[in-house]
Parts: structure tokens; C-alpha cells; sequence
């Protein structure tokens, strides 16, 4: 039998300054007995007191009644007609006034000729992500910090979050090596890429769809019976998966100079292996078709439940950044 059925697609959606303002939560509508199981999920609670859930009215309209109050009771609001528009443009200042939240994938969009600035910090982020992948010498890696502060103070701001979870104050690139070690810190270091940067409108609403997907497609690594290598490689290769978008470049283009294991290579590029059957089965997921699912997770398993978690874990990062960084 394999998954159980999807009961819901969570959507990010942003605010109209392009910041992550809102969860959106779509129902599959593969039956009844789906939607009500997602709409009693203790993590749904959780999930809508930290971070604003919505419904569209339309498809609240397709809700039970038993269903719906369900969803109002847990903090779940409807949004009228028009206040979420679906875009895969970049948005830009001409929005109806009654849009609150933008859906889509707009911010996979490339930007539009990098200046001067941005290109810089662009070949300073790629830089950091091959001496990570190389496992280069700390001090190679302390020296893109010193040219970029900006990224030196999301470092900080990430490994001080509660989903690092190192259990003391982080003041010091050193100290968080120290801490984290090299493997944990290869992780933050290549999440940091996406951390919201001024020269890049797109970064934050980036940054937490990668994070999302790295985290999901870890535990989905877990249920399917990978032991840690294999999870942690999944992790890399949920997150990489949005590195093209980031850069404008293709994966195929952006993956060599990396030096990346070839399981995550070929998961990202052709779908292939353990770790590709899974990518390709959260991408399914995300547009809602549960068959996607099928032979990859094993009898039993709930994907909502997962992406509840990979969501919340998602906003111990994202709610530790200050809106006007």
C-alpha cells in the first residue's frame, strides 16, 4: 500500500515586501477521511500558533463544516476572494490592492542582470559553497567571512537558532566550528547561501522553501531506511535543489566545480538512485499528487505529518531573522 494519502499541500506564501508571511494550506481532496486526518493534527496546532495559517475561500468552501471549524479552532484563517494572487512572475509594484499574501514560485525567476554588488557577493556565496564541499581548510573559509559581513552575521544568527539546536550562544566563527563540528557546520555553511541578503529580494522566501525541502527530504531519507550518510545526503540534495534558482545557473552548470558526492549529483540531475526517487517524490507532493508517492515511502508512512515538522523546523531559522536585515 505503501504512503497514506495526502491530506494537504502547505504552500509558502510572502507578503507583498516579498518576506515570508504565511503558510497556505491546500486540500488534495482525495477523500474525506484524508482531509479530516490532517485537519486533527496536534503539529497543525503548533504549526498555526507560530507562524500564520490560511485558507483561500474558495477552497475552505470545500470543506466539511466539521472539517473547517476544526482548521478556525486551531488559528486557521479564510482569506477573502483576491487576497492571495497565484504568480510565477516577479511581483512588482503594480499588486491590486487587495492582495495581502503572493503564491507561486515567482522567486525561482532569475533577477534580471546582477550589478556590480550583487555579482560580487554572488562569486563570494559560490566560492563558499565549493571550499565547503572540498572540505577545504578552515582558515580558507574564515577568509570569505572577512570579505563578506554579511554573511558572517547570518552564520551567527543561523547556528544560534533553536533548530541547530548546539545548546549554548554562538559568538565566533571559530566557536561555531568548534561546536558543530565539520559536518554540521557543512550543513549551516550551505544553508547560509540562501539566508536573506540584501542584494537578492528573492533570498528569503529561497532560503525557507530550501530549507523545507532539505529537512523533508532527511526524514523521508529516515522512513525509507537510509542510515545517517544517506540522510544527511538527502538533506544536500533537498537543499541544492534550489541552488540553480539562487544563481541563475543551471544544475547542470553549477554542480561540477562542487565535487559533490555522485549519489546527490544523480539524484539531482537525472532522479536516479535512492535519494532520486525521493527528490522526485516530495516534488510530486508539492503539487498534490499523492501517487508520486507510491513505492517510496514505506506502508503506513504520513507525509503530512512530515511536512508539518520539515515546516516548523523551517521557522526556528527563518523566525530568528529580523525583518530589516
Amino acid at each position: 500500500m505503501g504512503a497514506l494519502p495526502l491530506g494537504m499541500v502547505i504552500k509558502l506564501l510572502s507578503d507583498r515586501t516579498l518576506q515570508p508571511a504565511a503558510l497556505q494550506l491546500v486540500p488534495v481532496g482525495e477523500s474525506a477521511e484524508v482531509t479530516t486526518r490532517f485537519c486533527s493534527q496536534p503539529l497543525l496546532l503548533e504549526l498555526s500558533h507560530r507562524f500564520t495559517c490560511v485558507l483561500d475561500a474558495g477552497d475552505a468552501a470545500g470543506f466539511s463544516s466539521g472539517d473547517l471549524q476544526a482548521l478556525q479552532a486551531m488559528g486557521c484563517k479564510t482569506m477573502p476572494a483576491g487576497a492571495i494572487l497565484l504568480t510565477e512572475a516577479f511581483p512588482d509594484a503594480s499588486l491590486p490592492e487587495d492582495v495581502r499574501y503572493l503564491a507561486g514560485d515567482w522567486y525561482f525567476r532569475p533577477l534580471a542582470k546582477p550589478g556590480t554588488d550583487r555579482a560580487g557577493s554572488r562569486a563570494l556565496a559560490l566560492k563558499l559553497v565549493q571550499l565547503v564541499a572540498c572540505d577545504a581548510d578552515t582558515r580558507e573559509i574564515e577568509e570569505i567571512f572577512r570579505r563578506e559581513p554579511t554573511l558572517s552575521y547570518h552564520l551567527l544568527r543561523l547556528v544560534n537558532s533553536p533548530g541547530v539546536g548546539a545548546g549554548r550562544v554562538v559568538t565566533s566563527f571559530a566557536q561555531a566550528i568548534l561546536i558543530l563540528g565539520r559536518s554540521q557546520l557543512r550543513r549551516w555553511l550551505n544553508l547560509l547561501l540562501f539566508a536573506s541578503r540584501k542584494d537578492d529580494p528573492r533570498a528569503p522566501m529561497l532560503m525557507a522553501r530550501a530549507t523545507v525541502r532539505g529537512r523533508l527530504l532527511e526524514m523521508m531519507a529516515r522512513e525509507a531506511g537510509l542510515d545517517g550518510a544517506g540522510r544527511e545526503r538527502a538533506f544536500m540534495a533537498g537543499m541544492f535543489s534550489l541552488l540553480g534558482a539562487m544563481f541563475g545557473v543551471s544544475l547542470a552548470e553549477l554542480l561540477p566545480p562542487l565535487k559533490l558526492d555522485e549519489s546527490i549529483v544523480a539524484a539531482l540531475l537525472r532522479k536516479e538512485g535512492e535519494i532520486g526517487k525521493l527528490l522526485a517524490a516530495l516534488e510530486a507532493a508539492e503539487v498534490g499528487d499523492s501517487s508520486g508517492l507510491a513505492g517510496c515511502l514505506p506502508e503506513g508512512c504520513d507525509f503530512d505529518l512530515l511536512a508539518l515538522e520539515a515546516n516548523l523546523w523551517m521557522l526556528d531559522l527563518i523566525l530568528t531573522e529580523p525583518r530589516d536585515a
